[in-house]
C-alpha cells in the first residue's frame, strides 16, 4: 500500500496537519480563498453548497488554523467520483495530495467501492503525473469538457483506479 510520505514514516512531507473534519458552511470563506487561488475556473460558494447539502465526503485539513488542503467526492452504487482535490498553492509538492488521495482510497475501500474515477484537465501534466504515480490510469478523453476562456475550451482526461 503507498503511503503519503516520501521519506521514512518518522519524517513526513508536508506541514503538520490537524485531523481532517468535514467540511462545513462555517469553512467556506476559507474554502473559497484557497479555491480562487487555486484555480482559473474555481468552484462557486454554490458547488460546495450543494455537494455539502447532498452530503458528499468533503473532509478539510488544517494545519493550526489555516486551511491546508480538501477534497470532494461523490460515492456511487460501487464506484466514487473525485470531483476536486485542492492543495494550498503555498504547501504544493508537499505530499499532500498524495496523502488525500490515500485518504480518499481508504474510504472508498471501507465503502467498498470498486473504482474512484476522476477528470483532470488535459493540459494539467503535474496533476495527470501525480494521479499516475498513485496507480490511476488513463480511460478516455472527454472532449470541450472545461472552459478554457470565454470563447474555448479544454478536453478532460478520464482516469480510473481500482480499489
Amino acid at each position: 500500500m503507498k503511503r503519503w510520505w516520501g521519506a521514512a514514516p518518522d519524517k513526513p512531507l508536508g506541514p503538520s496537519l490537524n485531523p481532517p473534519e468535514p467540511m462545513s458552511a462555517d469553512h467556506l470563506t476559507q474554502v473559497l480563498h484557497l479555491e480562487q487561488g487555486a484555480y482559473s475556473h474555481p468552484w462557486t460558494r454554490g458547488n460546495f453548497i450543494d455537494s455539502i447539502a447532498a452530503g458528499y465526503h468533503m473532509p478539510v485539513w488544517f494545519s493550526g488554523e489555516a486551511l491546508a488542503c480538501y477534497l470532494v467526492a461523490m460515492r456511487g452504487v460501487d464506484e466514487v467520483h473525485l470531483l476536486n482535490l485542492t492543495v494550498a498553492p503555498d504547501l504544493q509538492r508537499q505530499g499532500l495530495a498524495r496523502m488525500m488521495l490515500q485518504a480518499l482510497l481508504d474510504w472508498a475501500r471501507s465503502r467498498e467501492a470498486k473504482t474512484i474515477w476522476l477528470e483532470v484537465r488535459a493540459n494539467n501534466h503535474r496533476a495527470i503525473a501525480l494521479y499516475q504515480a498513485q496507480g490511476f490510469v488513463q480511460e478516455g478523453l472527454r472532449k470541450n469538457y472545461y472552459p478554457l476562456n470565454l470563447e474555448q475550451r479544454e478536453d478532460a482526461v478520464v482516469m480510473g483506479l481500482q480499489c
